[in-house]
């Protein structure tokens, strides 16, 4: 009870027309029944339906395919920065032998830019703008059929509640006959016979207005189902549809629906995009080009700085006994440095180095000019699939428009045959009316029996029944014509 309270309310606040609970949803009492319109019910659908929803999100996609598409327009930007630690030992390279005395710590990092451009790529924003168009054609194809649906379901109910007060009329005029019947033998003019067959008849149309009034049920549920919202309790529909004639041509709906048709108009865009893929396809042909530049920087530390000092000292020692050796032969100094603490005391900070005192490298800029000249026939191969998927989706457009043809023509005829139907059907209607208001007369007169008002009865609900049919029948057929051309026609 509570949660049919909730989805009541909620109901209602979506849908401003809707008459609201009297004051909280929370109350059992004091609460009014809403209200629902059949433009409300297709408004509720198009925002909870969840097929239609599927179709809807499949945009997003279709978006970010062609954002990217815009992308590859752009240079790609790439920033790397790594670290790595080498522990002191013997390394192998290349079969020789490389010591290091000391724990070493390195660190990189690297700024590129790199832009590629190609047929394929500029074809590529074409391409995906002509999906989203075919994505938007598709949500507006959801929609048609959403309101095709929920229209004909919204009718059924109405069909079925009109069935009902149908039922209740048969069921009045059966208990009034029964008195009738019963008030005749009182009198002697009539037989207990006739009071029998009244407590059939009686009996029937009660067991008719139950079956009619659990179908009216059964197809609300249905109706809230297509809508994907729960159905709150005691909801009335209210929409009010009149049979009038159509002021629109065959030749006009026809034009209207080339036109406007969703699902012609999202095969024609997706011709487009598989014309598009074949000149993608033939691109592989054309030369590509690639341009890349960046900035890139290292560090190298050794975790102990004693390993540089010591070969330093080692170093200006060697000097130092070489330049006494050209001193003796008269060759001029090599002004050999001794390695001081301030000397010690720069190495080390010469050395200081990692993590972050990159020791920049010069700048490169690369271009590089491809153009395969032979790949084992792939090319040939993806161009002639494209060609093959481009004929096929306009194999499918010209399958599709002589398919639109044949159902807008269908639904159109089916309109026309369902409008005079109902004119014929009223006419039957009412004449059933009269038959059975004069059988009553003559049998209250004594001058019919109670077969010849049973008779009666069953051909005016018969009549009453098939003329309600035939209304319900012309709205459907509307919806159903609205939905094969797949734009409003009222």
């Amino acid at each position: 009870m509570q949660l049919s309270k909730l989805v009541t309310a909620a109901l209602c606040a979506a849908i401003p027309a809707i008459t609201s609970h009297a004051a909280n949803a929370q109350t059992a009492d004091s609460t009014t029944a809403p209200v629902l319109t059949v433009e409300q019910a297709v408004s509720l659908a198009l925002h909870n339906n969840p097929t239609h929803l599927s179709v809807v999100n499949d945009r997003s996609s279709a978006t970010a395919l062609r954002k990217n598409a815009y992308g590859q327009l752009l240079p790609r930007f790439d920033a790397q920065l790594s670290g790595n630690y080498t522990k002191a030992g013997v390394a192998p390279l290349s079969s020789v032998q490389f010591a290091t005395q000391s724990d070493v710590y390195q660190s990189f990092y690297a700024l590129g830019l790199t832009y590629n451009l190609s047929w394929a790529t500029l074809v590529g924003p074409s391409r995906q703008n002509a999906n989203v168009r075919a994505a938007d054609a598709d949500i507006r194809g959801s929609q048609i059929n959403v309101q095709t649906t929920v229209t004909q379901d919204y009718l059924t109910v109405l069909q079925d509640q009109a069935k009902v007060i149908l039922q209740d009329t048969l069921i009045a005029q059966a208990q009034l006959q029964l008195d009738l019947a019963k008030a005749k033998v009182a009198v002697g003019s009539g037989t207990q016979l006739d009071v029998s067959k009244a407590q059939v008849t009686l009996g029937q149309a009660q067991v008719a207005a139950i079956q009619a009034k659990n179908l009216v049920d059964v197809d609300k549920l249905r109706l809230f189902q297509e809508m994907g919202v729960p159905e709150p309790q005691n909801v009335d529909l209210t929409s009010q549809f009149t049979v009038e004639v159509p002021k629109f041509s065959l030749d006009s709906v026809l034009a209207l629906a080339r036109l406007q048709n969703p699902t012609l108009n999202a095969l024609k865009v997706r011709t487009d995009v598989a014309s598009l893929d074949v000149k993608s396809a033939r691109s592989s042909y054309f030369p590509s080009l690639q341009v890349s530049t960046g900035i890139s920087g290292f560090t190298d530390q050794l975790a102990n700085p004693d390993v540089l000092i010591g070969q330093a000292i080692q170093g200006a020692q060697g000097c130092f006994s070489e330049d006494s050796l050209r001193v003796r032969t008269g060759l001029p100094s090599l002004g050999c440095q001794a390695i001081t603490p301030q000397v010690a005391a720069q190495i080390r900070a010469q050395n200081s180095q990692f993590p972050f005192n990159f020791t920049k490298q010069p700048l490169s800029v690369t271009a590089t000019l491809s153009l395969p000249i032979f790949d084992n026939f792939h090319r040939e191969q993806t161009v002639e699939q494209a060609e093959a998927l481009r004929n096929d989706a306009d194999y499918k457009a010209k399958a599709q428009e002589l398919q639109l043809t044949a159902d807008v023509t269908a639904a159109y005829l089916t309109l026309q045959a369902q409008l005079q139907t109902v004119t014929l059907q009223e006419q039957n209607a009412a004449q059933a009316r009269q038959q059975l208001d004069l059988a009553e007369v003559k049998y209250k007169a004594g001058a019919a029996t109670y077969l010849d008002i049973s008779d009666a009865q069953a051909t005016f609900s018969t009549a009453e029944n098939d003329r309600i049919n035939s209304i319900y029948q012309y709205h459907k057929a509307f919806a159903a014509l609205e939905g094969a051309v797949g734009h409003p026609l009222r």
